[in-house]
C-alpha cells in the first residue's frame, strides 16, 4: 500500500475548510500554528480570526502592548505562547524589517519556535520539504506501522521524526502535512476512530493486531503537583477592588490576578482569618469577611492542580491603587479568575 499517496488522497476528499489553509503568508501560517498548540481547531478557529482582524500584519502585532496581546489571548492558556509571539512580532518586523524568514533553519531560530512549527511554516508558506511531528502524525504512524517506542522518549521523537521524513511527499510537502495531520485529527483519532472507513485499514498493523487503543505508546507523566490558593476579592467603599500582576516564571506570567495566600493545605474560615491579618493589605483593617465558595474550586493544569478559594474582604478602607469593575474588564487575566468575574456579582 501507498501510505502517501492514500494519506493525500483522502485529504482531497474530506479537509475541512479551515482560513489558515486558503493562504501561504508565513504571518498566517504561524499565527494558525501557534494557537493551535496544546489547542483544537474549534476552539482555536475565534482566536485565530480575532488576531488576524486586530492584528492584519506582523507589524500591526508588533506594535501592540504586551497587555493587549494577552487580553486577546484569554481562555487560550499556555500564555507563554502568546508572550513568545509577541516578542518574534517584534523582532521580525524591527530586526528583519517585517520579513519572515524562509527557511527550516532560520524560522527555528525564532522564540517560540520549535521542530514541528518550523516544519509546518517552512513546508506550508515556503514548498520546502520538512516534515511534521505532531500529535496526530506520531498517533496515525504508531498505529498503521505498530511502533510501540514511546513517543515522548528521545529515541521515539529521533524515530517518528526520520519516519515522516522518509514518507513526505518531495513534490507536495504541505499537501503531505497537512494530510496527515488532518487525517489524525478526523479520522485516525485518539478515541473510536473510523477504522471501519479508513482507507489505510487493510495495512494497519494496529487494526490488525487489535492494538488501536494501546497506541501510541506514552511515558508515564509527571507526578501532578496539588496547590493552595486563596484570592483575596478587596472591595472597598466605592466598589473598587485590588489586582495584582504576577511576576516571575511560574504559571501565568503578567496576568493579573486578585492578591493571593498561597497555603500548604485548604483553609477554614477560622484558619484562613489567622493568615489573613498578617497579610500586607489587610494590617490593621477593619473588614467584613465572607467566602464565595465553600467547596474549593479545582483548575486543571497540565501538572498542576489549583484548589481555589474566594475571600470576599469587604472593607470602608480606601486603596490608592484600586479599581473599578469596568476597569478589570479590560485587564488580563487567568480562565480562574475571568470565570469568577464572570459570575460574582460586585
Amino acid at each position: 500500500m501507498d501510505f502517501t499517496t492514500n494519506i493525500i488522497n483522502w485529504y482531497s476528499e474530506h479537509k475541512r475548510d479551515l482560513p489558515w489553509r486558503k493562504t501561504t503568508n508565513p504571518y498566517y501560517i504561524w499565527l494558525s500554528e501557534i494557537i493551535l498548540q496544546q489547542t483544537q481547531v474549534k476552539q482555536g478557529l475565534p482566536y485565530y480570526q480575532a488576531f488576524v482582524d486586530t492584528f492584519p500584519t506582523i507589524f500591526d502585532l508588533a506594535k501592540s502592548d504586551e497587555q493587549g496581546v494577552l487580553k486577546l489571548w484569554q481562555g487560550l492558556g499556555y500564555y507563554s505562547r502568546a508572550r513568545n509571539l509577541h516578542y518574534t512580532a517584534k523582532y521580525v518586523a524591527n530586526e528583519l524589517d517585517g520579513k519572515f524568514p524562509d527557511t527550516y533553519n532560520d524560522i527555528i531560530k525564532l522564540k517560540g519556535i520549535g521542530d514541528y512549527t518550523a516544519s509546518a511554516i517552512a513546508s506550508i508558506a515556503f514548498g520546502e520539504v520538512a516534515a511534521v511531528v505532531d500529535g496526530n502524525v506520531y498517533r496515525v504512524l504508531s498505529r498503521f506501522f505498530g511502533i510501540e517506542t514511546p513517543i515522548n522518549s528521545t529515541k521515539g521523537i529521533k524515530e517518528f521524526k526520520a519516519l515522516a521524513t522518509e514518507l513526505i511527499d518531495k513534490k507536495r510537502p504541505a499537501e503531505f502535512n497537512q494530510a496527515i495531520m488532518e487525517f489524525g485529527a478526523q479520522q485516525c483519532k485518539p478515541k473510536n476512530p473510523y477504522c471501519i472507513v479508513c482507507p489505510l485499514q487493510s495495512a494497519c498493523v494496529a487494526f490488525q493486531k487489535n492494538k488501536i487503543s494501546e497506541l501510541p505508546v506514552k511515558l508515564k507523566k509527571t507526578k501532578v503537583r496539588h496547590r493552595y490558593f486563596n484570592y483575596l476579592v478587596i472591595i472597598d467603599k466605592l466598589k473598587n477592588i485590588i489586582v495584582e500582576q504576577r511576576k516571575g516564571k511560574g504559571i501565568w506570567q503578567n496576568l493579573y490576578q486578585f492578591p493571593l495566600i498561597e497555603t500548604e493545605k485548604s483553609l477554614s474560615i477560622e484558619a484562613f482569618e489567622e493568615v489573613a491579618e498578617k497579610h500586607r493589605l489587610l494590617k490593621n483593617v477593619d473588614y467584613d469577611l465572607s467566602l464565595y465558595n465553600e467547596t474549593d474550586v479545582v483548575h486543571k493544569l497540565s501538572h498542576q492542580h489549583l484548589h481555589t478559594k474566594f475571600w470576599i474582604i469587604s472593607t470602608d478602607q480606601p486603596y490608592k491603587n484600586a479599581i473599578s469593575i469596568k476597569e478589570l474588564k479590560a485587564y488580563p487575566v487567568p480562565t480562574l479568575i475571568s470565570e469568577f468575574i464572570s459570575k460574582f456579582k460586585f
